[in-house]
């Protein structure tokens, strides 16, 4: 995650308040359930890069000996395994 947890209550908080000051939304939840709600999805999103990088980690593992005889540059290699995963999954990040 490229900014601090303790951000994400902050910025859903301002997102919220933005929405709902403009009229995009009228909510039909408690305040702080909405918010509970959307700090949820934030967080969410903001993981799913770290999921993508432990996963591919875990497939670079499996094929430590490999990379270690053929002297792949490993960073190299952990980006490339990265963007394949993105495109296939249609991710964002």
């Amino acid at each position: 995650m490229r900014i601090p947890k303790t951000w994400v209550p902050l910025i859903t908080k301002k997102v919220v308040d933005g929405i709902i000051s403009k009229q995009l939304v009228t909510p039909r939840i408690p305040m702080e359930q909405l918010l509970a709600n959307t700090e949820e999805l934030i967080m969410d999103e903001l993981l799913t890069e770290d999921r993508v990088n432990e996963e591919v980690r875990e497939i670079l593992k499996k094929h430590n000996s490999e990379i270690e005889r053929g002297r792949v540059d490993y960073r190299k290699l952990f980006e490339l395994t990265k963007q394949k995963i993105v495109k296939e999954r249609s991710l964002i990040l």
